[in-house]
């Protein structure tokens, strides 16, 4: 942040007055803040109300990274975005509803993925970066870009009922590769499109990483620096885990061995062939498409349609004919299958029927294919009338 600090207008000293009147943070505190700006990774769950509260409590600018359109789905936990939005660009859903909230901050817009090629670029403005990612290769290239430019990451993770929050990539902190020395296996951990999210979720983490951000700027309280949130929604439970600093980081450590930016994805284990919900991208001879699907049901072709979805999912629409056998139970109920059969899987969107296939070829089917792109592609290109969640 610059040493000079900007004046507050009349009106800005009316509209943060419960700030001022804390000691904690007074007119110093709130200058802090419009001097200051905060970068956040995306503009979905944890970006929305994590944006709109810092927008609130006067950060002076505030750029947010997107290149996604609002969709119906997002609704239930985007509170950033409103049903008129739909179809619109999320960074300019995104600006206007900061703006009206106030009009006081500048805000920057980046419609562009985040990459190795751009990341350096994007966060050398800015004093703070704010991940709002949902996937691992981001939250490693976020990391090591923010580790490499000495700029604080302020964290946040979700699913179905829990979140995580820490702060990051500081002098004397630790940074996610000292927690996470080591992506998951590609698959093992479901994205929040296939395992679910409770709305509420990413407004108790975003909130905290605005939190975070807001201590950073104003140089009050004690971040969470060194220490790793837990939260549990149905329990309504917040754990704490020490963090300590790994002298050993190829990232952060006393010799790194990562100094410039590197290719994420592979690093995370996801071939070239396979996007980031984990759905093949076609040409290895193991997939069907909707289309071809269809075409087949129609001539009458003998083929078993396995839906590996929950039941609650299997509820919401289905494939006619498909037989629910729920991933988890697949080990101890394949033996319901007939080997001689034609087996066709599927799921919401291809990942996890990967996995049912792969699961069903290592103990001997071999007429095997997972329907690329799930149900949400058989209703997109096949019955339209089924509703897509």
């Amino acid at each position: 942040m610059t040493n000079a600090l900007p004046e507050l207008s009349n009106e800005e000293i009316k509209r943060y007055s419960r700030h001022l009147i804390m000691p904690e943070v007074g007119v110093e505190g709130q200058k802090r803040l419009k001097a200051g700006s905060v970068l956040c990774i995306g503009a979905g769950g944890l970006g929305s109300p994590a944006a709109m509260y810092l927008a609130a409590a006067g950060v002076g600018r505030i750029g947010i990274v997107d290149f996604d359109v609002v969709d119906f789905s997002n609704l239930q936990r985007q509170i950033i975005h409103g049903t008129p939005d739909v179809g619109r660009s999320k960074l300019a859903s995104a600006r206007d509803r900061l703006l009206a909230l106030n009009p006081h901050i500048q805000v920057d817009t980046y419609e562009e993925a985040l990459s190795s090629e751009n990341a350096l670029r994007l966060f050398e403005p800015y004093d703070i970066i704010l991940d709002g990612t949902d996937n691992f290769p981001t939250r490693y290239l976020v990391n090591d870009a923010c580790v490499i430019l000495g700029k604080p990451n302020t964290y946040g993770s979700i699913f179905r009922f829990e979140g995580q929050a820490s702060v990051f990539g500081t002098k004397h902190g630790p940074c996610y590769r000292c927690l996470y020395p080591e992506p998951p296996p590609p698959g093992l951990v479901p994205s929040c499109a296939e395992g679910g999210v409770l709305g509420v979720l990413p407004g108790v983490i975003g909130v905290i990483q605005a939190t975070e951000a807001i201590k950073l700027l104003t140089g009050i309280g004690e971040p969470l620096v060194g220490r790793f949130l837990l939260y549990d929604a149905l329990k309504m439970r917040f754990r704490e885990l020490k963090v300590p600093k790994d002298p050993d980081c190829p990232v952060c450590g006393k010799n790194p061995t990562v100094t410039a930016l590197i290719d994420y994805e592979q690093f995370c284990g996801i071939r070239p062939a396979v996007d980031l919900t984990g759905i093949s991208t076609g040409g290895n001879g193991l997939d069907i498409t909707s289309v071809e699907l269809k075409q087949r049901l129609d001539r009458g072709d003998k083929v078993r349609i396995v839906d590996v979805r929950e039941p609650n999912e299997f509820q919401i629409n289905r494939i006619p004919g498909a037989e629910l056998i729920p991933l988890g139970e697949l080990p101890r109920r394949y033996a319901e299958l007939d080997s001689a059969e034609e087996l066709i899987v599927h799921c919401k969107m291809g990942g996890r029927s990967a996995k049912a296939a792969d699961f069903l070829r290592s103990v001997g089917f071999v007429r095997v294919l997972n329907l690329k792109g799930g149900i949400l592609d058989w209703v997109d290109k096949v019955d339209p009338s089924q509703p897509k969640y």
